[in-house]
Protein backbone atom coordinates (compact mmCIF):
# COMPACT_ATOMS: atom_id res chain seq x y z
CA UNK A 1 0.00 0.00 0.00
CA UNK A 2 1.62 3.30 -1.30
CA UNK A 3 0.33 7.17 0.02
CA UNK A 4 -0.13 10.07 -2.54
CA UNK A 5 0.54 13.18 -0.37
CA UNK A 6 2.94 15.86 -1.55
CA UNK A 7 6.72 16.68 -0.59
CA UNK A 8 6.54 18.50 2.58
CA UNK A 9 9.62 19.67 4.91
CA UNK A 10 10.19 17.78 7.51
CA UNK A 11 12.99 16.45 10.20
CA UNK A 12 15.21 18.43 8.29
CA UNK A 13 14.13 21.60 9.50
CA UNK A 14 13.81 20.41 12.44
CA UNK A 15 17.19 19.86 12.90
CA UNK A 16 17.93 23.22 11.24
CA UNK A 17 15.95 24.91 13.77
CA UNK A 18 17.92 22.94 16.35
CA UNK A 19 20.94 24.48 15.43
CA UNK A 20 19.99 27.92 14.65
CA UNK A 21 19.72 28.57 18.51
CA UNK A 22 21.53 30.80 21.08
CA UNK A 23 24.46 28.56 19.98
CA UNK A 24 24.84 29.34 16.44
CA UNK A 25 23.64 32.66 16.89
CA UNK A 26 26.60 33.91 19.31
CA UNK A 27 29.18 31.68 17.91
CA UNK A 28 28.93 33.07 14.57
CA UNK A 29 28.86 36.10 15.89
CA UNK A 30 31.66 35.70 17.70
CA UNK A 31 33.58 34.34 14.83
CA UNK A 32 32.75 37.32 12.68
CA UNK A 33 33.56 40.08 15.44
CA UNK A 34 37.08 38.51 16.59
CA UNK A 35 38.35 36.92 12.86
CA UNK A 36 36.02 38.68 10.31
CA UNK A 37 35.47 36.38 7.50
CA UNK A 38 38.25 34.53 7.73
CA UNK A 39 37.27 31.36 9.36
CA UNK A 40 33.44 31.39 6.90
CA UNK A 41 35.73 28.27 5.52
CA UNK A 42 34.69 26.07 8.44
CA UNK A 43 31.00 27.46 7.98
CA UNK A 44 31.04 26.14 4.23
CA UNK A 45 33.17 22.78 6.21
CA UNK A 46 30.30 22.45 8.55
CA UNK A 47 27.05 22.87 6.60
CA UNK A 48 28.86 20.05 4.04
CA UNK A 49 29.52 17.85 6.90
CA UNK A 50 26.04 18.05 8.40
CA UNK A 51 24.70 17.27 5.09
CA UNK A 52 26.97 14.19 4.84
CA UNK A 53 26.18 12.81 8.36
CA UNK A 54 22.55 14.17 8.95
CA UNK A 55 21.59 12.12 4.97
CA UNK A 56 23.40 9.22 6.41
CA UNK A 57 21.59 9.45 9.95
CA UNK A 58 17.70 9.35 8.26
CA UNK A 59 19.16 6.80 5.61
CA UNK A 60 19.81 4.84 8.81
CA UNK A 61 16.35 5.18 9.88
CA UNK A 62 14.62 5.03 7.20
CA UNK A 63 16.12 1.53 6.27
CA UNK A 64 16.26 0.09 9.25
CA UNK A 65 12.91 1.60 11.13
CA UNK A 66 15.27 2.17 13.73
CA UNK A 67 17.66 4.84 15.40
CA UNK A 68 21.51 5.39 15.81
CA UNK A 69 21.44 4.06 19.43
CA UNK A 70 19.72 1.06 18.65
CA UNK A 71 21.85 0.50 15.11
CA UNK A 72 24.85 1.08 17.18
CA UNK A 73 23.71 -1.87 20.10
CA UNK A 74 22.87 -4.32 17.08
CA UNK A 75 25.77 -3.58 14.89
CA UNK A 76 28.55 -4.07 17.36
CA UNK A 77 28.60 -7.82 17.98
CA UNK A 78 32.13 -7.59 20.26
CA UNK A 79 31.50 -7.18 23.69
CA UNK A 80 33.76 -4.47 24.31
CA UNK A 81 32.65 -2.71 21.49
CA UNK A 82 29.12 -2.73 22.33
CA UNK A 83 29.74 -1.83 25.87
CA UNK A 84 32.13 1.12 24.56
CA UNK A 85 29.30 2.71 21.98
CA UNK A 86 26.53 2.24 24.99
CA UNK A 87 29.22 4.51 27.30
CA UNK A 88 30.05 6.13 24.10
CA UNK A 89 25.61 7.34 23.59
CA UNK A 90 24.99 7.26 28.13
CA UNK A 91 28.35 9.58 28.69
CA UNK A 92 28.95 11.79 25.23
CA UNK A 93 25.17 12.46 24.46
CA UNK A 94 23.21 12.28 27.58
CA UNK A 95 26.05 14.40 30.18
CA UNK A 96 26.91 16.32 26.99
CA UNK A 97 23.77 17.53 26.73
CA UNK A 98 23.14 18.51 30.20
CA UNK A 99 25.96 21.16 28.93
CA UNK A 100 24.26 21.86 26.07
CA UNK A 101 21.30 22.48 27.47
CA UNK A 102 22.94 25.01 29.83
CA UNK A 103 24.08 27.24 26.87
CA UNK A 104 20.54 27.25 25.46
CA UNK A 105 18.41 28.09 28.61
CA UNK A 106 21.28 30.95 29.52
CA UNK A 107 20.64 31.90 25.86
CA UNK A 108 17.58 32.49 26.33
CA UNK A 109 17.52 33.66 29.62
CA UNK A 110 20.01 36.58 28.47
CA UNK A 111 17.28 37.47 25.86
CA UNK A 112 14.46 37.98 28.40
CA UNK A 113 16.60 39.44 30.64
CA UNK A 114 17.74 42.19 27.78
CA UNK A 115 13.98 42.84 26.86
CA UNK A 116 12.50 43.03 30.74
CA UNK A 117 15.94 43.79 33.10
CA UNK A 118 15.12 40.95 35.48
CA UNK A 119 17.67 38.78 36.05
CA UNK A 120 18.88 35.98 33.81
CA UNK A 121 18.67 33.26 36.73
CA UNK A 122 14.55 33.99 37.35
CA UNK A 123 14.08 33.46 33.81
CA UNK A 124 16.27 30.72 33.43
CA UNK A 125 14.70 28.84 36.37
CA UNK A 126 11.09 30.05 34.16
CA UNK A 127 12.53 28.65 30.70
CA UNK A 128 13.31 25.21 32.57
CA UNK A 129 9.89 24.97 34.18
CA UNK A 130 8.07 25.81 30.73
CA UNK A 131 10.42 23.13 28.97
CA UNK A 132 9.38 20.30 31.40
CA UNK A 133 5.80 21.01 31.01
CA UNK A 134 5.89 20.83 27.23
CA UNK A 135 8.09 17.63 27.55
CA UNK A 136 5.79 16.29 30.09
CA UNK A 137 2.75 16.86 28.11
CA UNK A 138 3.60 15.61 25.42
CA UNK A 139 1.74 18.27 23.24
CA UNK A 140 4.56 20.35 22.23
CA UNK A 141 4.02 20.31 18.48
CA UNK A 142 1.92 23.15 17.96
CA UNK A 143 4.42 25.28 20.51
CA UNK A 144 7.33 23.36 18.33
CA UNK A 145 5.96 25.07 15.04
CA UNK A 146 5.25 28.67 16.18
CA UNK A 147 8.95 28.34 17.40
CA UNK A 148 10.40 27.32 14.47
CA UNK A 149 7.95 30.48 13.01
CA UNK A 150 10.22 32.42 14.50
CA UNK A 151 13.58 31.22 14.23
CA UNK A 152 12.54 31.64 10.45
CA UNK A 153 11.50 35.14 10.77
CA UNK A 154 14.63 35.77 12.48
CA UNK A 155 16.36 34.06 10.10
CA UNK A 156 14.76 36.41 7.31
CA UNK A 157 15.80 39.51 9.84
CA UNK A 158 19.46 38.67 9.18
CA UNK A 159 19.33 37.78 5.57
CA UNK A 160 18.29 41.40 5.19
CA UNK A 161 20.25 42.50 7.35
CA UNK A 162 23.25 40.94 5.53
CA UNK A 163 21.83 42.42 2.09
CA UNK A 164 21.69 45.44 3.65
CA UNK A 165 25.43 45.80 5.53
CA UNK A 166 26.29 44.40 1.47
CA UNK A 167 29.75 42.73 2.76
CA UNK A 168 32.32 42.89 0.26
CA UNK A 169 32.11 39.43 -1.94
CA UNK A 170 36.04 39.83 -2.59
CA UNK A 171 36.00 39.35 1.36
CA UNK A 172 33.19 36.54 1.57
CA UNK A 173 34.93 34.09 -1.71
CA UNK A 174 38.26 34.62 0.59
CA UNK A 175 37.31 33.67 3.53
CA UNK A 176 35.06 30.61 2.01
CA UNK A 177 37.41 29.53 -0.34
CA UNK A 178 41.05 30.14 1.54
CA UNK A 179 41.56 28.44 5.18
CA UNK A 180 43.35 30.36 7.53
CA UNK A 181 43.35 30.28 11.23
CA UNK A 182 44.36 33.50 12.47
CA UNK A 183 45.82 33.11 16.03
CA UNK A 184 43.54 32.23 18.97
CA UNK A 185 40.74 31.22 16.48
CA UNK A 186 41.24 27.00 17.02
CA UNK A 187 38.72 27.24 19.54
CA UNK A 188 36.35 29.47 17.72
CA UNK A 189 36.37 27.38 14.68
CA UNK A 190 35.79 24.08 16.34
CA UNK A 191 32.89 26.01 18.36
CA UNK A 192 32.10 26.84 14.66
CA UNK A 193 31.73 23.55 13.67
CA UNK A 194 30.22 22.02 17.03
CA UNK A 195 27.07 24.26 16.69
CA UNK A 196 26.45 23.04 13.31
CA UNK A 197 27.31 19.77 13.22
CA UNK A 198 25.48 18.58 16.18
CA UNK A 199 26.13 14.80 17.08
CA UNK A 200 22.94 14.70 19.22
CA UNK A 201 21.23 15.86 15.86
CA UNK A 202 22.02 12.78 14.55
CA UNK A 203 20.28 10.80 17.15
CA UNK A 204 17.47 13.12 16.57
CA UNK A 205 17.16 12.89 12.88
CA UNK A 206 16.97 8.98 12.66
CA UNK A 207 14.25 8.68 15.03
CA UNK A 208 12.23 11.84 13.55
CA UNK A 209 12.33 10.45 10.32
CA UNK A 210 10.18 7.60 11.33
CA UNK A 211 7.57 9.51 12.46
CA UNK A 212 7.99 11.49 8.90
CA UNK A 213 7.72 8.63 6.28
CA UNK A 214 5.94 5.63 7.28
CA UNK A 215 6.59 1.94 6.77
CA UNK A 216 4.11 1.82 3.60
CA UNK A 217 5.31 4.21 1.98
CA UNK A 218 8.30 3.27 -0.93
CA UNK A 219 11.78 3.37 0.81
CA UNK A 220 13.30 4.57 -2.31
CA UNK A 221 10.77 7.77 -2.40
CA UNK A 222 11.14 8.19 1.50
CA UNK A 223 15.10 8.19 1.26
CA UNK A 224 14.42 10.90 -2.09
CA UNK A 225 11.83 12.91 0.12
CA UNK A 226 14.45 12.84 3.02
CA UNK A 227 17.65 14.10 1.50
CA UNK A 228 15.61 16.91 -0.72
CA UNK A 229 14.41 17.88 3.29
CA UNK A 230 18.01 17.97 4.62
CA UNK A 231 19.36 19.53 1.57
CA UNK A 232 17.11 22.31 1.43
CA UNK A 233 16.97 22.72 5.12
CA UNK A 234 20.52 22.44 6.05
CA UNK A 235 21.57 24.64 2.83
CA UNK A 236 19.11 27.32 4.21
CA UNK A 237 20.91 27.25 7.85
CA UNK A 238 24.06 27.88 6.46
CA UNK A 239 22.73 30.67 4.53
CA UNK A 240 21.85 31.92 8.01
CA UNK A 241 24.78 31.46 9.94
CA UNK A 242 26.55 33.31 7.27
CA UNK A 243 24.66 36.49 7.37
CA UNK A 244 25.11 36.17 11.03
CA UNK A 245 28.39 36.27 10.72
CA UNK A 246 28.38 38.69 7.76
CA UNK A 247 26.82 41.17 9.97
CA UNK A 248 28.76 40.33 13.02
CA UNK A 249 32.09 41.28 10.82
CA UNK A 250 30.89 44.15 9.41
CA UNK A 251 29.38 45.41 12.83
CA UNK A 252 32.25 44.36 15.36
CA UNK A 253 35.54 43.39 13.36
CA UNK A 254 38.15 45.96 13.22
CA UNK A 255 35.85 48.66 14.54
CA UNK A 256 36.93 48.89 18.09
CA UNK A 257 33.10 48.16 19.54
CA UNK A 258 33.48 45.18 22.25
CA UNK A 259 31.67 42.47 21.43
CA UNK A 260 30.05 40.99 24.26
CA UNK A 261 26.06 39.48 25.22
CA UNK A 262 24.73 43.31 25.59
CA UNK A 263 25.85 44.05 21.91
CA UNK A 264 24.95 41.19 20.30
CA UNK A 265 22.19 43.14 18.69
CA UNK A 266 23.85 45.92 17.14
CA UNK A 267 24.54 44.19 14.23
CA UNK A 268 21.11 44.13 13.27
CA UNK A 269 20.62 48.06 13.86
CA UNK A 270 21.50 49.26 10.40
CA UNK A 271 18.36 47.34 9.35
CA UNK A 272 16.19 47.51 12.31
CA UNK A 273 17.66 50.86 14.07
CA UNK A 274 16.21 50.97 17.58
CA UNK A 275 13.74 48.14 17.21
CA UNK A 276 17.08 46.00 16.81
CA UNK A 277 17.33 44.99 20.95
CA UNK A 278 13.83 43.79 21.38
CA UNK A 279 13.62 41.66 17.59
CA UNK A 280 17.03 40.21 18.41
CA UNK A 281 16.11 39.50 22.03
CA UNK A 282 12.73 37.48 20.96
CA UNK A 283 14.56 35.69 18.33
CA UNK A 284 17.20 34.15 20.43
CA UNK A 285 14.61 33.39 22.70
CA UNK A 286 12.66 31.73 20.58
CA UNK A 287 15.72 29.72 19.49
CA UNK A 288 16.61 28.92 23.30
CA UNK A 289 13.39 27.64 23.91
CA UNK A 290 13.22 25.58 20.88
CA UNK A 291 17.04 23.98 21.45
CA UNK A 292 16.24 23.65 25.23
CA UNK A 293 13.08 20.71 24.06
CA UNK A 294 15.10 19.30 21.41
CA UNK A 295 18.51 18.58 23.31
CA UNK A 296 16.45 16.82 25.94
CA UNK A 297 14.13 15.18 23.70
CA UNK A 298 17.39 13.86 21.47
CA UNK A 299 18.94 12.97 24.59
CA UNK A 300 16.19 10.23 25.56
CA UNK A 301 16.15 8.98 22.31
CA UNK A 302 19.65 8.01 22.33
CA UNK A 303 20.26 6.94 25.79
CA UNK A 304 16.91 4.74 26.02
CA UNK A 305 18.04 3.54 22.45
CA UNK A 306 21.79 2.88 24.24
CA UNK A 307 20.37 0.82 26.82
CA UNK A 308 17.85 -1.20 25.39
CA UNK A 309 14.84 0.98 27.22
CA UNK A 310 11.48 1.83 25.57
CA UNK A 311 11.87 4.92 23.46
CA UNK A 312 8.36 5.93 23.98
CA UNK A 313 7.83 9.69 25.49
CA UNK A 314 5.40 8.23 27.86
CA UNK A 315 8.09 5.80 29.48
CA UNK A 316 9.75 6.00 33.02
CA UNK A 317 13.16 5.69 31.65
CA UNK A 318 12.67 8.36 28.83
CA UNK A 319 11.49 11.08 31.29
CA UNK A 320 13.84 10.64 33.88
CA UNK A 321 16.60 10.88 31.31
CA UNK A 322 15.11 14.22 29.43
CA UNK A 323 14.48 15.25 33.23
CA UNK A 324 17.99 14.92 34.32
CA UNK A 325 19.62 16.83 31.07
CA UNK A 326 16.99 19.85 31.84
CA UNK A 327 16.96 20.00 35.58
CA UNK A 328 21.15 20.08 35.40
CA UNK A 329 21.22 22.77 32.36
CA UNK A 330 18.90 25.04 34.26
CA UNK A 331 20.52 24.53 37.53
CA UNK A 332 24.28 25.52 35.80
CA UNK A 333 22.30 27.95 34.47
CA UNK A 334 20.26 29.67 36.97
CA UNK A 335 23.70 29.79 38.73
CA UNK A 336 24.97 32.59 36.97
CA UNK A 337 26.76 30.81 34.29
CA UNK A 338 28.26 33.62 31.72
CA UNK A 339 26.26 32.41 28.87
CA UNK A 340 28.45 33.55 25.98
CA UNK A 341 31.04 31.27 28.15
CA UNK A 342 28.67 28.79 28.20
CA UNK A 343 27.73 28.67 25.18
CA UNK A 344 30.93 28.38 23.20
CA UNK A 345 32.22 25.65 25.87
CA UNK A 346 29.47 23.80 24.87
CA UNK A 347 29.98 24.14 21.51
CA UNK A 348 33.63 23.51 21.55
CA UNK A 349 32.73 20.17 22.85
CA UNK A 350 30.15 19.40 20.34
CA UNK A 351 32.90 19.77 17.91
CA UNK A 352 35.69 17.98 19.74
CA UNK A 353 32.85 14.54 20.10
CA UNK A 354 32.03 14.99 16.56
CA UNK A 355 34.58 13.00 14.85
CA UNK A 356 34.08 10.08 17.70
CA UNK A 357 30.39 9.92 16.94
CA UNK A 358 30.83 10.19 13.20
CA UNK A 359 33.37 7.05 13.23
CA UNK A 360 30.78 4.98 15.40
CA UNK A 361 27.99 6.14 12.22
CA UNK A 362 30.54 5.22 9.44
CA UNK A 363 30.70 1.67 11.03
CA UNK A 364 27.27 1.26 11.21
CA UNK A 365 26.32 2.54 7.85
CA UNK A 366 28.86 -0.21 6.27
CA UNK A 367 26.72 -2.76 7.70
CA UNK A 368 25.12 -4.89 5.07
CA UNK A 369 23.56 -6.66 7.66
CA UNK A 370 21.72 -3.95 9.13
CA UNK A 371 21.10 -1.46 6.08
CA UNK A 372 20.90 -3.98 2.92
CA UNK A 373 20.97 -1.96 -0.24
CA UNK A 374 21.24 0.92 1.43
CA UNK A 375 24.48 0.33 2.69
CA UNK A 376 26.97 3.35 2.30
CA UNK A 377 28.87 3.39 -0.98
CA UNK A 378 32.38 4.58 -1.30
CA UNK A 379 32.07 7.91 -2.31
CA UNK A 380 29.85 8.31 0.93
CA UNK A 381 32.34 6.64 2.98
CA UNK A 382 34.79 9.27 0.81
CA UNK A 383 32.95 11.96 2.28
CA UNK A 384 32.21 10.88 5.68
CA UNK A 385 36.02 9.67 6.04
CA UNK A 386 37.26 13.16 5.40
CA UNK A 387 34.70 15.21 7.41
CA UNK A 388 36.10 12.66 9.94
CA UNK A 389 40.14 13.99 9.26
CA UNK A 390 39.33 17.53 9.26
CA UNK A 391 37.31 17.34 12.33
CA UNK A 392 40.33 14.99 14.26
CA UNK A 393 42.74 17.53 12.81
CA UNK A 394 41.26 20.94 14.55
CA UNK A 395 40.94 18.63 17.41
CA UNK A 396 44.69 17.98 17.47
CA UNK A 397 45.40 21.62 16.88
CA UNK A 398 43.40 22.63 19.89
CA UNK A 399 45.33 20.28 22.18
CA UNK A 400 48.42 21.28 21.46
CA UNK A 401 47.25 24.56 21.68
CA UNK A 402 46.43 23.80 25.49
CA UNK A 403 49.78 21.89 26.15
CA UNK A 404 51.38 24.88 24.83
CA UNK A 405 53.12 23.14 22.51
CA UNK A 406 51.81 26.32 18.86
Amino acid sequence: MTTTRGFRFGPGLLVTAAFIGPGTITTASSAGAHFGFALLWALLFSVFATYILQEMSARLGLATRAGLAEAMRAHFSSPVLGKLAVVLVVLAIGVGNAAYEAGNIAGAALALSTVSGIGSGFWSVMIGLAAAVLLASGRYAVLEAVLIVLVLVMSVVFLLAAIVISPSLTNLLRGLLQPTLPEGSVMVAIALIGTTVVPYNLFLHANAVREKWPANLPLERAIRESRLDSGLSIGLGGLITLAIMSTAATAFFGTGIAFDGGSLALQLEPLLGQAAHTIFAAGLFAGGLNSAITAPLAASYAVCGALGWPSRMTGTGFRLVWLGVLVTGTLFASLGTRPLSAILMAQMANGLLLPVVAVFLLMVMNSRTLLGAQVNRWPANLLGGAVVAVAVGLGGLKILDVAGWL
